[in-house]
């Protein structure tokens, strides 16, 4: 689930998914506009298959988990290290 698998595509790992939700966040987000940044960037994509909202949630956990993100005041953004 987090790395790929047999069963899961490399593109649909949480890592990757995680990795693209970096590569959106660009400045401080709220998580719906995140959203809909990850579903326009991964649409563009031929190679990324959509994943749904609760895929996005899960990375987004991870990201806050090893402390990649951090969420203040309603904003989601990078952490700062």
């Amino acid at each position: 689930m987090i790395l790929p698998t047999k069963h899961i595509r490399p593109d649909r790992a949480l890592l990757a998914v995680g990795a693209d939700v970096l590569g959106c966040l660009r400045e401080p987000m709220t998580v719906s506009r995140l959203w809909d940044e990850i579903r326009i960037s991964r649409s563009d994509r031929a190679v990324s298959a959509p994943i749904n909202y609760d895929w996005f949630v899960l990375a987004l956990d991870l990201l806050f988990i090893v402390k990649a993100v951090q969420f203040d005041r309603g904003l989601v953004q990078k952490t700062v290290s």
